[in-house]
Formats: C-alpha cells, sequence, structure tokens
C-alpha cells in the first residue's frame, strides 16, 4: 500500500509541475507572444532595406590527363617520341592549376577594365577593386568532380556576362601560357624549329656561294660515303641532345629512360669522334689535288644542308605531334552549363529570415518568462534571501 501511494504523490507531483509551467506561461503571455511578433516585423523591416544580391554560375568540365593523340607520328621518332609523350606525369589535380588561373590577379585586371568594375564596385583603388571582385566570385570543385564558378552582384544583368567572361578570359589565358605537358612540348620544340630553320637557310646559302664559286666537282664515292655516314651521326647525336633536353623538364638524371638516352648519345659521339679522326689521319697521308679537296669541302657543305634538314624534319614532326595533343588537351576545357541571367533574386530569403527571428524572439521570451519567475521564487524563500544579502554584501567595495 505505500508503494501505490508514493506511485501515486509522484503522478500528481508531476501534474502540478506541467500545470505550474503552464500557468507560468500564461502569466507572460504578452510577452510570450508580443516578442517574436515585434522580432519578426523588426527583421522584417531590415530584410526588405537589404539589396537583392543576384547569383550566376558556370560548370566547366574537367581537364583530363590522357595520353598522348599523336602515337602515329610519336611512332615515327622511336625513342625520342615515346619518351617525352610518356615521361611527364603533370599535376596530380589538374582542377587546382585552373582555378589558380580563375582566380588570378591577370584575370582579375582584365574583368575590372572589361565591366568597368570599379565603378560597379564604387572602389577607390585597383587592389580595392580586387578584392570586392574576390570576395563577390566563388571558384571551387564540386562532388562531382566539376568546375564551378558563381559571381554575386546587385545588378541584375552583370552576373551572367562576368561569369562567362570568367571562361573567355581562362581560355586566352591557357593560349598564352603552357600550362599542360603537351603545350610545354610544343613550346620547346616550337622554339628548336626555328633555330633549325635558321642554320638550314645559313647552310643552304653557304652551298650555293660554293657551287656558285668552283661549279660542281665529283669525288670519288669512299670519299662521299665517309662524309655522309659524318653527316647522319651527327644528325643523330643532335637528336639525342635534344631529346635529352626534352625530358629535363619531365624526369630526373636517375630515371632509367634518361640514363638509356644519355648512354646512347655517349656511344654515338664516341662513333662520330672515331670516324672523323680516322678520315683526318687519311686524309693527312693522302696526297689531294686542288679539284678533289674542292670536291670534298662541296660535299661538306652539302653535308651540313642535309643534316639540318634531317633535322628540321625531325623537330617539325615533334611539334606537329605537341600541337595536337596540346589541342587535344585544350578541347577538354569545356563549358558544360554557361551562365544565364538569374530570373530570381539569391538573397536576402527574406522568409527564412522572418520566420528565424520569429523563433529567436519565442526562445527569447520562454526563457525571460522563466527567469522571472524563479527570480521571484527564490525571493519568497527565506534561506535564499538571506543568500542574496550575504551576495550583496561581499560584492559591495567597502
Amino acid at each position: 500500500m505505500e508503494i501505490n501511494t508514493s506511485a501515486e504523490n509522484h503522478g500528481e507531483q508531476k501534474e502540478f509541475d506541467v500545470v505550474e509551467l503552464l500557468i507560468m506561461l500564461a502569466k507572460h503571455k504578452k510577452l510570450i507572444i508580443g516578442l517574436p511578433i515585434f522580432a519578426s516585423i523588426l527583421a522584417a523591416a531590415l530584410s526588405f532595406a537589404m539589396p537583392n544580391v543576384y547569383r550566376a554560375g558556370v560548370k566547366l568540365l574537367p581537364p583530363q590527363q590522357s595520353q598522348s593523340g599523336a602515337a602515329a607520328l610519336l611512332a615515327q621518332l622511336g625513342g625520342v617520341a615515346s619518351v617525352v609523350a610518356g615521361g611527364a606525369g603533370g599535376p596530380k589535380n589538374a582542377n587546382d592549376v585552373y582555378i589558380a588561373m580563375l582566380e588570378s590577379r591577370t584575370v582579375a585586371d582584365r574583368l575590372i577594365k572589361r565591366f568597368d568594375l570599379e565603378k560597379v564596385f564604387d572602389a577607390k583603388s585597383p587592389e580595392e577593386t580586387r578584392k570586392a571582385l574576390k570576395a563577390n566570385t566563388t571558384v571551387m570543385t564540386a562532388k562531382d568532380g566539376l568546375i564551378t564558378l558563381d559571381v554575386e552582384s546587385e545588378e541584375k544583368k552583370l552576373v551572367a556576362p562576368l561569369a562567362n567572361a570568367y571562361v573567355e578570359e581562362l581560355l586566352n589565358l591557357n593560349k598564352t601560357l603552357a600550362v599542360t605537358e603537351a603545350a610545354q612540348r610544343r613550346k620547346f620544340f616550337e622554339q628548336q624549329l626555328e633555330f633549325a630553320k635558321d642554320r638550314l637557310a645559313n647552310a643552304e646559302a653557304a652551298l650555293k656561294h660554293s657551287l656558285d664559286t668552283s661549279g660542281v666537282i665529283s669525288v670519288d664515292s669512299e670519299s662521299r660515303a665517309i662524309v655522309e655516314t659524318v653527316g647522319r651521326l651527327r644528325a643523330q647525336v643532335a637528336a639525342k641532345e635534344i631529346q635529352l633536353r626534352s625530358m629535363q623538364a619531365f624526369v630526373t638524371p636517375n630515371n632509367q629512360d634518361y640514363k638509356r638516352v644519355q648512354e646512347e648519345l655517349e656511344s654515338l659521339r664516341a662513333q662520330l669522334a672515331k670516324l672523323e679522326n680516322g678520315n683526318r689521319t687519311e686524309g693527312s697521308a693522302q696526297d689531294h689535288s686542288g679539284d678533289r679537296q674542292q670536291g670534298l669541302e662541296n660535299i661538306k657543305v652539302l653535308r651540313e644542308v642535309k643534316y639540318y634538314q634531317m633535322l628540321y624534319e625531325l623537330l617539325a614532326k615533334q611539334y606537329e605531334a605537341a600541337r595536337l595533343d596540346e589541342a587535344k588537351d585544350a578541347s577538354v576545357i569545356q563549358v558544360l552549363d554557361a551562365a544565364i541571367e538569374p530570373e530570381r533574386k539569391f538573397k536576402p530569403k527574406r522568409s527564412v529570415i522572418v520566420v528565424a527571428a520569429g523563433l529567436g524572439g519565442l526562445f527569447l521570451a520562454i526563457l525571460s518568462a522563466f527567469l522571472i519567475e524563479t527570480q521571484k521564487m527564490a525571493l519568497r524563500s527565506p534561506e535564499r534571501v538571506a543568500q542574496l544579502a550575504r551576495l550583496k554584501a561581499h560584492l559591495r567595495l567597502r
């Protein structure tokens, strides 16, 4: 019987506590109803005073790291092409490179000049304009791997053209910079090709001058074969040297392919030195007539022409292969979704602000009512009154 009686008392105590809570809320109903309404009205007024902000964005397909698309051309070049095409690993995350380009000062300055953003952001200096542009632009890699770029502004008709202009400036900047491995190879072989072209023109001019001066003089087949062999070896040595220079941008000297090409170059240099030294020894022992000597000089000049022709053809093939790969890489930067003029504002979200302010006011009102009632109950207790008196006494300055 005692247990049942305590259970009933416990239930009555719980019911009494709930009723007391409801009574407390009812006593402060004006505060609990009025404060949320006031907070909602104030938040609505402030939100309508805030200007509308619009957002437009673009989505870019991420650049992919792919193998050389000019395998047919590179196969004709042997070891040079295979190592140059496959020796570079490229950046681990190509998206980061393009995001950095989009956020670069070069792109920002072009956009500022193009859209006269100093007036749009009411900035007093170029640096302040760049900061404002960066604050209103978001560039990131989404979870699906795409590059997303969003632009915000109070100007509804500005956000879409500005977002699309980012992509245009990225493509223009990508054309002038050697970003990818293929672009770096293209730039390298372009410089070497121009050099070989100039040397070929000089060699052809020297041959023409030699023929105009002494005419065409024939020599024996053995001497011709030696001179032509020396020319081929020189071209092979030059090709290996170019190959090593191109590999230095992508691999370390400890790379096995790099070591192999270096050994092949040393072997070719040894053969060339042996052949040239042997040819000089035989030439000094023989009695060369004037015509025969002049004929050999003509062959040497012709050998220079053939040498630079061979070198020019080799570099031209490598240059075309790099151009094809660069064009393939550049085509990967594509716009999946272009920016369009927004139909609705992006922010402020006035309904969300009003609801949040109302809920916050309701929570604050209930908390205030609870604190007020707790303080009143404390003041009714003699023991609590004595504690508060002691607290005031300790806080008093003496």
